[in-house]
């Protein structure tokens, strides 16, 4: 591979020997090139690594208004919550949308970003995997195509960043949890699927501290977004352990929490606040079944219109500006308390 940067279209139409009209339009359309010209072409492309500005071609050509919008797991209902609130705000804006799941798989993250290049989208609204994702990948589809990550955090990679600020999440809740009753146990998974399982146990050990009491935390084992079932048989290993230190449990998902109040009922444990209740449980995420457990779920809310609302606003203000022009873009949202019945 040739060691020369090449910065855009002119500088890879003279090293190519290609005029740039013919890479314009190999470029939109591969199969509308002779194929000795393509043949060129491609040898080109691999010896110089070059990948065109198609943000600047479509502004130039305003040849499309579509909005890519990639998240881990559409089978999450958090993830499609958050998908659909997000896609409503891009259509009644006047784009379409091109909605991707990666299944919680690095491969199929990085196939989908290859394939949205190919499709050049106006923007990209990318919920990255995290620590699973590639950050080189990732990192350079962000210099290609004007992408706000949301929910998932990766250090040092694309222009905008919008999500919840986890920490306050656990803090919010350990608070309410103590003032109201038992100091609460953490009950987490060992491998969470999502990285901001880490940033919520901080939250927990920081609020803890703050609030004069020892930590409790229980890893539940498992890998993969079954995480009701997860909470489920580790929720009543746990209980049949006898580990507990409280009668207050906050789980570190709502998902969690609600394979733990299954576990809670299979064990004959009474859930809940009234008197005669043997535990309390509560989560976070503000999941969108969480007020339809029994007891209903007592969670920390993600402020789903809010977030949404950034992502694209923020999408706007680089698709605008164009790359590297600016600051970067960074907000996190607090979430809000729901006090239901389970804790």
């Amino acid at each position: 591979m040739n060691d020369r940067k090449v910065k855009n279209m002119e500088q890879f139409a003279e090293v190519s020997g290609i005029s740039r009209p013919t890479l314009s339009k190999f470029f939109q359309n591969p199969d509308s090139v002779r194929n000795s010209t393509r043949a060129k072409i491609e040898a080109a492309l691999s010896e110089y690594d070059y990948r065109p500005n198609f943000f600047a071609i479509n502004q130039n050509r305003k040849l499309t208004k579509t909005i890519g919008i990639v998240v881990p797991n559409l089978a999450d209902p958090y993830f499609a919550e958050i998908a659909h609130t997000i896609e409503t705000t891009c259509i009644e804006a006047g784009f379409s949308t091109s909605l991707f799941s990666s299944h919680g798989k690095k491969e199929l993250e990085n196939e989908i970003l290859d394939k949205l290049r190919s499709m050049k989208p106006a923007g990209v609204l990318l919920a990255p995997l995290g620590r699973s994702s590639d950050p080189h990948v990732v990192e350079q589809f962000c210099m290609d195509v004007p992408t706000v990550l949301f929910d998932s955090h990766i250090e040092g990679v694309g222009d905008a960043f919008v999500g919840s600020d986890n920490p306050q999440f656990t803090s919010l809740m350990v608070e309410y949890l103590c003032r109201t009753g038992e100091a609460p146990s953490f009950f987490e998974m060992e491998t969470p699927p999502n990285p901001n399982a880490r940033k919520r146990r901080s939250g927990y050990l920081l609020a803890m501290q703050t609030q004069g009491h020892q930590p409790n935390i229980f890893k539940a084992k498992g890998e993969g977004w079954g995480l009701e079932e997860i909470g489920l048989r580790e929720g009543m290993r746990f209980i049949d352990s006898g580990m507990f230190q409280s009668k207050t449990v906050l789980c570190s998902n709502d998902r969690l929490a609600i394979g733990f109040l299954a576990a809670c009922y299979r064990k004959g444990l009474k859930v809940g606040i009234t008197e005669g209740c043997d535990i309390r449980v509560a989560g976070l995420d503000g999941h969108p079944f969480s007020s339809f457990t029994c007891p209903s779920l007592t969670t920390v809310s993600h402020d789903y219109d809010a977030i949404s609302q950034r992502c694209f606003k923020s999408l706007l203000t680089l698709m605008e500006k164009g790359k590297g022009n600016g600051d970067r873009i960074e907000k996190l949202f607090e979430g809000k308390l729901m006090m239901r019945a389970s804790a």
